[in-house]
């Protein structure tokens, strides 16, 4: 297919996930924009992609001639509404609260073209429930992809019981198309990769409040004894404890599931300001 007959992307929310969203589309060919209400967030973006390309340029990943195609696809913006007016696919990647979502869906619902595919980067909420804010909830779909965006094959696609197949197809071909591998998965509390992935974290940071052992062991019996690329405490840190915080308070209420209940060593980690890998500082230093 040439870049010339791809929709057009736009990614709503400038943070780690929708930059690397942003990211892996415009090297795909799509012209991307990206939209964030903080100038100093787009400009820390763009920043961030353009390290990103060249390390996969130094590595051998990518052509030079692509990464810069990659950076002239790429365009930013602060204002929803005139950005997703001729918007193909528009993704949302704001933090995971459910009434910032809809909220921001009945935004871009009222200014996209009615036949621009909508979807939802959520790690865990219910995309049906996001979904009710439009008026058409068949275009609304669950794009769950995985840290870091451009390295990691995954995509997640979310179906909800009012999905169309139209939606369904475009999202499994937008995924392709972005050299994902994409698997379809229910629209339950925590889909597949956050049910299990986040029981594993919490488990592994009550161990770590229990003095079972250092994080570091613990990460290192996962990726040696069970060939995980990398440890739940490490991937905690990468995602944010305050992100997997609120997952697990989430994921805890709607399942009623203990497992799920993030530990007080979690909660104190968050509450010192100690997120992980973007603040410095985590279970590791960064």
């Amino acid at each position: 297919m040439s870049t010339l007959s791809l929709p057009s992307v736009v990614v709503i929310g400038a943070g780690t996930m929708g930059h690397g969203i942003a990211q892996v589309a415009a090297v795909a060919g799509h012209a991307v924009t990206l939209v964030d209400a903080s100038p100093a967030a787009l400009e820390r973006a763009v920043a961030k992609v353009g390290q990103s390309l060249d390390k996969l340029v130094e590595k051998g990943k990518l052509g030079a001639e692509a990464a810069a195609g990659a950076r002239a696809r790429l365009g930013v913006a602060a204002g929803v509404e005139d950005a997703v007016a001729g918007a193909g696919i528009v993704v949302e990647a704001i933090p995971e609260n459910l009434e910032w979502k809809k909220a921001l869906f009945a935004r871009v619902d009222a200014a996209a073209p009615s036949g621009a595919l909508l979807g939802t980067n959520t790690s865990s909420l219910s995309i049906g429930a996001i979904a009710a804010a439009v008026r058409d909830p068949s275009r609304v779909i669950g794009l769950h992809f995985f840290n870091p965006v451009p390295l990691m094959s995954l995509l997640e696609v979310v179906v909800h019981d009012a999905v169309s197949d139209d939606a369904r197809a475009r999202a499994l071909a937008f995924g392709a198309g972005l050299g994902k591998e994409c698997i379809v998965v229910r629209d339950l509390p925590g889909f597949a990769t956050s049910r299990l992935g986040v029981a594993l974290g919490m488990e592994a940071i009550r161990m770590v409040e229990d003095g079972v052992a250092s994080a570091e062991d613990i990460d290192k019996a996962m990726v040696l004894g069970y060939r995980h690329p990398v440890g739940p405490l490490r991937l905690t840190d990468m995602v944010g404890l305050d992100v997997r915080l609120a997952i697990g308070e989430h994921l805890a209420a709607t399942l009623g599931n203990p497992a799920f209940t993030p530990p007080r060593l979690m909660r104190e980690m968050v509450a010192a300001g100690q997120l992980g890998q973007k603040s410095g500082q985590g279970f590791y230093l960064w």
